[in-house]
């Protein structure tokens, strides 16, 4: 079974990964699957005049690594762009790869590095029994943060179980 950290002042847990997600398609999946199914049998609620649904995106970061290569195959550079959307992130690539001022800028040519790249996206989620809880899915860890009934907390450890891509 997944084993979760509790971490000390607001009640959370922790799941490292043994292996991080492979790539933004992969993560994409678990992410869309997870709303979609809403494995933990979230309701949904209305507060301040807005309905919400059982299970809410409430931030979505996708961070694309880069290093700009000079002629002799050296090193010349770094850079990093952050996107709110895995829209933004697979068009924000392509646009990195082709901006010829970064390469002169650079004084040398992008080459994206997809094993460097981060992505994270924080759920929000409202259980039957009427309480909170956010879990945040990245690609090295599953954060459960805000809860205070271990049920949940159980809900969330035997979900990783299922999807092995999250040991």
């Amino acid at each position: 079974m997944s084993h979760f950290n509790q971490r000390p002042g607001t009640k959370s847990a922790v799941h490292d990964l043994k292996t991080p997600i492979s790539d933004i398609t992969a993560f994409d999946t678990i992410v869309r699957s997870f709303v979609r199914q809403n494995p933990f049998g979230c309701v949904s609620y209305y507060h301040k005049k807005k309905h919400h649904p059982p299970v809410e995106i409430v931030r979505e970061m996708y961070t694309a690594k880069f290093v700009y290569d000079d002629e002799d195959g050296k090193r010349a550079g770094t850079g990093q762009e952050t996107y709110n959307s895995v829209e933004g992130y697979q068009y924000g690539i392509a646009a990195v790869l082709s901006n010829l001022a970064n390469f002169s800028a650079h004084k040398g040519k992008a080459r994206h590095n997809p094993s460097s790249d981060l992505f994270s996206v924080i759920l929000k989620c409202q259980d039957p029994s009427g309480e909170y809880y956010f879990l945040s899915l990245a690609r090295d860890r599953v954060t459960l943060a805000s809860y205070e009934d271990n049920a949940i907390r159980k809900k969330v450890e035997e979900w990783t179980d299922s999807v092995p891509v999250l040991e």
